[in-house]
């Protein structure tokens, strides 16, 4: 698994980039194709002015696995709020992603 990490206008506190590891690291738990060499995680991360403070963060996920491209979208005061929040819209893309790989085809 390869994982990225891009900031834009701000950088993450050594606590922040620990949390959002092992965020991250809990979406390997559901398809053991996220594990995978083939697959690869990319955070962009970046701070925006915005007239509402709740939306000056923005953080997209995108997981690329084999023959499918997920993404997730969040945006909200604090870094680690929206990286959790796109890793609650990632995991039932997962899991219905390893259904449809286990499932065989029928022809």
């Amino acid at each position: 698994m390869n994982v990225q990490h891009f900031e834009k206008d701000f950088h993450y506190t050594d606590r922040e980039f620990l949390v959002i590891a092992r965020k991250i690291g809990k979406l390997a738990t559901y398809c053991k194709r996220v594990k995978d060499e083939a697959s690869s995680i990319r955070i962009d991360a970046e701070r925006r002015s915005t007239k509402k403070d709740r939306d000056q963060i923005k953080v997209s996920v995108t997981l690329d696995l084999p023959g499918k491209m997920l993404r997730a979208e969040s945006r909200r005061p604090d870094v680690v709020e929206a990286v959790d929040r796109c890793i609650e819209k990632l995991e039932p893309q997962v899991k219905k992603y390893k259904e449809r790989t286990l499932l065989p085809r029928s022809r």
